[in-house]
C-alpha cells in the first residue's frame, strides 16, 4: 500500500520509520530537496539530500482562511544553503512542500505542507526561516486604487509594455562600482540622462547573478555614466559584470504617452480630482462660466 493510505496503515502498526522530507523550489528555478533522516532519500525524480541541518516545528492547522504556518530551523552545513544566498534573497518566497515518509518504503507518505518561505533571519552558522501556507496570499490587499498615477508596473501584464523593445533597454559591462551601489559605466551616450531612473537593474553575471535592484538616479558624469540605485546590492560586483538596464517610468499620464507611446494601457485616473479642487470655493476674480476646472 503506497500514498497516503499506506504511510496510515503503517502509523497505526505501532512500530514506525517516519522522518521528514522537503522540496524547496527557489526563483530562479534552482530544486533543492532535504530529509532530517540520517541517509539520502528519493522519489517523484528527486533526491532528499541528508545531513542538511534542516528540522520543522510542529505545523499549526487551522480551519478556514486561517493562514497554517511554522517555522524551519537550520545549520548552515549544506552547500546548497549558504549565509551568502540568504542575505542575497535568493531564498525569499521559495515554493516549500513538507512530505512526512516512512523511511523503509518511500511510497508510503504524505504531503503535510505547501507553501512559501517567509522571513528568514541567519546568524552565526544557522539560520531560521518562517513557512507560511497558501492562504497567505488571501490576506494581501487585491484591488485597483483609484488614483493620478499608474498602478501599474512597468512591463506587468497591465502594463503590457515590451521592454525588450529597442531603445528601452540595454546591456553593458560595469566600469567600476565604489560601494555595491553606485555603478558607473560607458556614457550610454544613445540613452538620455535620467532615461532608467525608477527602472531597474538586473545583474546577468559575476557572483551577484540574479539580483535585481531600483534605480534611484541616472546622471552623466565626467564622461561616465552612473546609476545609482535605492539599495546596495546583497552580493559584490567586480568590473566586467554585465548589468542589465531597464528604462524607468514615473507612473504619469504625461511619460505613458510620450515616452512608451502606451496610453491605451493607462492604468491611473489623471481626471480624478484632487484634495485642492474638493475644498475650492467660487470667487469673484475666477471665470466663472461653467467651464472645465483646473
Amino acid at each position: 500500500m503506497s500514498g497516503a493510505d499506506g504511510l496510515s496503515a503503517h502509523l497505526a502498526g505501532g512500530h514506525t520509520t517516519v522522518c521528514a522530507c522537503w522540496l524547496v523550489t527557489r526563483a530562479d528555478g534552482l530544486v533543492l530537496g532535504f530529509t532530517d533522516h540520517d541517509r539520502d532519500l528519493s522519489f517523484d525524480g528527486y533526491v532528499f539530500a541528508a545531513e542538511s541541518g534542516m528540522s520543522a516545528q510542529a505545523l499549526e492547522r487551522k480551519n478556514g482562511l486561517a493562514v497554517d504556518n511554522t517555522e524551519a530551523l537550520g545549520a548552515l552545513s549544506h552547500e546548497a544553503i549558504t549565509a551568502q544566498d540568504i542575505r542575497a534573497g535568493r531564498f525569499d518566497g521559495a515554493e516549500v512542500l513538507i512530505w512526512k515518509v516512512n523511511w523503509a518504503d518511500v511510497g508510503a507518505r504524505r504531503l503535510v505542507f505547501r507553501g512559501s518561505l517567509g522571513e528568514i533571519t541567519e546568524g552565526g552558522d544557522a539560520f531560521q526561516a518562517e513557512l507560511r501556507g497558501l492562504t497567505e496570499a488571501l490576506s494581501q490587499t487585491q484591488g485597483r486604487v483609484y488614483q493620478r498615477r499608474c498602478s501599474a508596473v512597468l512591463g506587468d501584464t497591465g502594463c503590457k509594455f515590451d521592454l525588450a523593445t529597442l531603445g528601452y533597454r540595454a546591456e553593458i559591462a560595469l566600469n567600476a562600482t565604489p560601494d555595491n551601489r553606485v555603478l558607473r559605466f560607458a556614457p550610454l551616450v544613445d540613452f538620455d540622462q535620467r532615461w532608467f531612473e525608477r527602472g531597474r537593474a538586473e545583474v546577468l553575471s559575476g557572483a551577484a547573478k540574479g539580483l535585481v535592484a531600483i534605480i534611484k538616479n541616472d546622471l552623466w558624469l565626467d564622461e561616465a555614466r552612473e546609476i545609482e540605485l535605492w539599495e546596495a546590492l546583497r552580493l559584490p560586483l567586480a568590473p566586467g559584470d554585465v548589468i542589465r538596464l531597464d528604462a524607468g517610468c514615473d507612473k504619469r499620464d504625461e511619460s505613458c504617452r510620450l515616452k512608451f507611446n502606451n496610453f491605451m494601457n493607462f492604468r491611473g485616473f489623471p481626471h480624478v480630482p484632487g484634495e485642492d479642487w474638493m475644498m475650492s470655493y467660487p470667487a469673484g476674480s475666477d471665470l466663472n462660466d461653467g467651464g472645465k476646472l483646473t
